[in-house]
């Protein structure tokens, strides 16, 4: 046996995830309010096959008014941090952020907000 060892074949197959995230809502639309006051609303980030803890960031829209001024009327905030954690069962844990709307200006637009993890997905 020893001059003529047994050879053994494994066959592995596998599945890879990217992984994702969805939100709730999927779109959102903020209220029409008078000049400099707030509007918010709460979004759920719900984070899917993240084997490893990432931080989201925030790509918030700039506008340019007809005056050339810049602003940013759009913040973000996460109640409970921003980083996608791996819970004991696998999972991940949902985030909740809220984004909120305010502007001395008026102003009306349709943009996209990006929310990007540390491997720029």
């Amino acid at each position: 046996l020893k001059d003529n060892p047994p050879h053994y074949k494994i066959r592995l197959s596998g599945t890879m995830k990217s992984p994702k995230i969805n939100f709730d809502p999927p779109f959102v639309m903020l209220t029409p309010v008078p000049l400099d006051v707030k509007t918010e609303t709460a979004i759920s980030i719900i984070p899917q096959d993240y084997l490893r803890q990432s931080r989201l960031q925030v790509m918030l829209p700039e506008f340019e008014l007809e005056d050339g001024d810049r602003i940013r009327p759009l913040t973000v905030q996460f109640t409970e941090g921003q980083d996608i954690v791996l819970s004991s069962d696998g999972t991940n844990k949902k985030l909740i952020c809220h984004m909120s709307f305010r502007s001395s200006r008026p102003l009306s637009f349709l943009r996209n907000v990006f929310f990007i993890d540390e491997e720029q997905n």
